[in-house]
């Protein structure tokens, strides 16, 4: 486990990291911005074009992407070590492909972006409900029970995307296609996002000695006085909620929640008190940059921020397998 001046210094050098990409997200774009009136406008003295685009339009949807990369990558250390699978993700229990049926859904009707959100949300929140209740046998559910309901609900999911996207007017379909793919310029007040952040992260924390125990093995933690049971559930409730909100607002983005609970182990350990908050930095700002390089790439042209995270996430996440002991994954 990382000494307390070692993990200070991570936190400290992903917290650096997380305040500069937030800070070139506001200075790029189709209209460029000095670091002085970036700074200004953060402190309330900068006007005139310059802090009305950092304002209204930059600030919020480079905040937005530091929540939603931060929750996703916490749901994807949770449920690493909740599957103890190193391939599980945020999506792998279908509750993307429900969030994707209500968003694709409202699109289709016409719904404006609260409507979107909305029935998102209640799309993800039903399919986190189905996986918990079908997994469920009469010995309540295991790990690989819980894992393949999950993809058979997500699969299930995907189908009926697709027949969305086959019945949907011709107009809407470039507007599904994003969401799909991940969007975050439709981003609105960060305020919500950003408290439920916070919340999830100060959930899961106290857990973070019986998380490490779960790691190890149920049967370990068990005996080391964990209620494994309960734990179980609270860490796949909080997982799930924590990708419902991502997804929520940010469209279906993947890679994200996979890639940087490995990276981050590779540079902390697997110590979960430090692991959960290095993955919330790293998640965060991972998704920032992304979505800088997104919207400037092929400017004024746009790309889906979720191509970008997975042109990054690919070769990344085939370097580390290539790094991996034998036998690790």
């Amino acid at each position: 486990m990382p000494t307390r001046r070692r993990a200070l210094l991570i936190l400290a050098a992903l917290a650096g990291l997380a305040q500069l990409s937030i800070v070139l997200a506001l200075m790029v774009g189709s209209i460029a911005i000095n670091p002085t009136e970036v700074l200004a406008t953060l402190f309330g003295k900068g006007d005139g074009m310059a802090g009305d685009v950092v304002r209204s339009l930059r600030l919020p949807r480079a905040l937005t992407g530091f929540a939603c990369g931060g929750l996703l990558a916490l749901a994807g250390a949770l449920l690493q070590v909740l599957l103890r699978n190193p391939l599980a993700d945020p999506y792998v229990l279908g509750i993307s492909g429900g969030a994707g049926i209500g968003a694709l859904l409202a699109i289709v009707l016409g719904l404006g972006v609260a409507g979107i959100n909305g029935l998102a949300f209640a799309g993800a929140l039903a399919a986190m409900l189905l996986v918990f209740g079908l997994a469920h046998g009469e010995g309540g559910w295991t790990q690989s029970r819980l894992l393949l309901t999950g993809v058979i609900v997500a699969a299930g999911c995907g189908a009926v995307v697709t027949l969305l996207l086959a019945l949907a007017p011709d107009d809407r379909l470039r507007g599904m296609l994003f969401w799909l793919m991940g969007d975050l310029s439709q981003s609105g007040d960060p305020q919500l996002v950003l408290i439920l952040l916070v919340i999830v992260l100060l959930i899961a924390l106290p857990f973070a000695r019986e998380l490490n125990l779960l790691a190890r093995g149920a049967d370990i933690a068990q005996a080391l006085g964990v209620a494994v049971r309960p734990l179980r559930r609270g860490v796949y409730l909080v997982a799930s909620l924590a990708t419902a909100a991502a997804v929520t607002h940010a469209g279906a983005i993947g890679f994200i929640g996979l890639i940087v609970p490995h990276l981050v182990r590779l540079a902390a350990g697997n110590d979960q008190r430090l692991l959960l908050p290095a993955s919330v930095l790293a998640g965060g700002s991972l998704l920032v940059i992304a979505d800088t390089l997104a919207r400037t790439l092929l400017a004024p042209q746009q790309l889906p921020v979720g191509v970008l995270t997975a042109l990054i996430g690919v070769p990344v996440f085939l370097f580390l397998l290539s790094r991996a002991a034998p036998g690790r994954y």
